[in-house]
């Protein structure tokens, strides 16, 4: 049998998937572990529940793969927060 590693625990069943296709493209396997947990807490957060698990012995190999995802998704939220005021209409309009 197989010891498993949490690479990474997920906030959301699809970051889950973007670390696990990230891992996998890297030659690394994965999979998620808890991902139809999510049903059963209907709207509560994923965390804690979901987690990409990988092979003791690739652990080293995918800690860089995940912090790029890790740094990805830190990107998208800040753009994404920065999205929820809505646009600046401080300025003109465009015609």
């Amino acid at each position: 049998m197989q010891v498993m590693h949490t690479a990474y625990r997920a906030e959301t069943l699809i970051d889950a998937h973007l670390v696990k296709d990230a891992l996998e493209r890297a030659g690394i396997p994965a999979f998620i572990a808890g991902e139809y947990l999510t049903g059963g807490v209907g709207q509560l957060p994923a965390i804690d529940y979901v987690a990409v698990m990988v092979p003791e012995s690739a652990r080293d190999e995918a800690a860089p793969v995940v912090a790029e995802v890790e740094r990805a998704l830190a990107v998208s939220r800040v753009e994404a927060a920065s999205w929820e005021n809505g646009p600046d209409l401080d300025g003109p309009l465009p015609a």
